[in-house]
């Protein structure tokens, strides 16, 4: 049978072969780089060794910031410590609770998109305001922004916010508008009020698609935090990475941009089965 057949269903093994197969040909090729590289150079430092790199990440990771005093009793530390103490945990940290922040505010949007989408006086009232202030690219207000909220939190969250957050409620709304105004309908037949309808009928049907939206836009969320940090920062993953680039330090960039894959992946991954334990009825289309 043809791969090419619709109708044909590879096994477990196929399946287990296939998916990791593009994984394994990428990590070939860069070992096959590398040592290709340093054959004709061996002081390149653009495509690192598999020593070099881990040689890098160690360094990452229980190494503190080189602009950091280092602690009096850093001999003695246990392995735990220098790693709590390395810049590839403070750093993750401090894009974490950014990262947390943008996301947090990412859920009032979500119910201004259900009210606009529910009540015709919310719609009539923020849709066109939405509607164009989801055309302005937020990168060009971040100039803005550090003048208005300084280069702290607050203007990266605020990057985020204008980023991601009309995307968000207006895909809320269009979700909203795309229930069927029969159940609504229903709904009130059966002695529902306004509110009710809004959170038990509509929000109860949209919601596993919200999830899917809000999981679908984590990589612009991070985009627009890694833009913040680059720019004006002291501390985060993007602003170590944009440290080290002066520095042709590819063998810790490489370990942080796989890092951040790495964690994005595992949020991704978290939402989706969230999302497929809170509702086992749903089924994407």
């Amino acid at each position: 049978m043809s791969v090419l057949s619709i109708s044909v269903r590879p096994n477990r093994m196929t399946c287990w072969v296939l998916s990791w197969f593009l994984f394994a040909a990428g990590i070939c090729l860069y070992l096959y780089t590398a040592q290709k590289r340093h054959k004709e150079n061996p002081d390149d430092r653009v495509v690192p060794t598999l020593a070099q790199l881990g040689a890098g990440i160690y360094q990452a990771a229980m190494n503190p910031d080189a602009d950091e005093e280092p602690a009096a009793d850093s001999a003695g530390q246990s392995a735990l410590e220098r790693f709590r103490n390395g810049m590839l945990w403070k750093d993750t940290v401090a894009s974490a609770r950014r990262f947390l922040y943008g996301l947090a505010l990412l859920f009032p949007a979500v119910l201004l998109g259900l009210h606009m989408g529910i009540f015709p006086y919310f719609g009539v009232f923020f849709l066109r305001f939405i509607l164009f202030f989801d055309k302005i690219i937020a990168l060009s207000v971040l100039p803005i922004l550090f003048i208005a909220f300084g280069i702290d939190e607050l203007s990266k969250v605020m990057l985020i916010v204008i980023g991601v957050t009309p995307t968000i409620i207006l895909d809320t709304f269009n979700l909203t508008k795309s229930v069927p105004p029969e159940q609504v309908v229903k709904g009130f037949t059966l002695g529902a009020r306004d509110f009710d309808v809004a959170y038990r009928v509509v929000l109860k049907q949209i919601w596993p698609r919200v999830l899917n939206s809000i999981r679908l836009n984590l990589k612009p969320l991070m985009l627009f935090l890694f833009a913040g940090e680059m720019i004006a920062s002291t501390d985060g993953l993007a602003y170590r990475i944009a440290l080290l680039r002066r520095h042709m330090g590819m063998n810790i960039i490489i370990p942080y941009v796989l890092w951040v894959a790495l964690l994005l992946f595992l949020v991704d991954l978290t939402m989706r089965l969230l999302n497929k334990r809170l509702h086992p009825w749903f089924r994407e289309a």
